[in-house]
């Protein structure tokens, strides 16, 4: 998966600028659950679009883009957490055992 590394409320805000869509994957480097997702979502990353922007951020160490992201996009802080944007809008807020690269690419059509 080629993700682009979220470290800055900067980077959210571009996010939020963008048109299409982006999703930001939210993971703690502490979390078993959060681990399991990641592996799922990498395991299955042939099916994103080629043109899709995959965010990670590392919420351990950069709680506060984690914080701005709940704010900006009125979503509740989870770990581990998977939005769907598009047009800087959150469309689709997954949590913990429920992330779906299936349910978020149905969105993405």
């Amino acid at each position: 998966m080629n993700w682009i590394h979220l470290q800055s409320a900067e980077q959210v805000d571009e996010i939020k600028k963008q048109e299409g869509f982006s999703i930001i994957f939210k993971h703690s480097t502490r979390c078993a659950v959060s681990l399991m997702a990641k592996r799922r979502l990498e395991m299955d990353d042939e099916q994103l679009p080629e043109e899709l922007h995959c965010y990670f951020l590392d919420l351990i160490k950069y709680r506060e883009v984690s914080n701005y992201i709940a704010q900006d996009f009125q979503v509740h802080h989870e770990s581990p957490q998977l939005l769907v944007i598009k047009n800087g809008e959150c469309i689709l807020d997954q949590s913990h055992s429920s992330i779906s690269l299936e349910e978020a690419l149905s969105v993405l059509n």
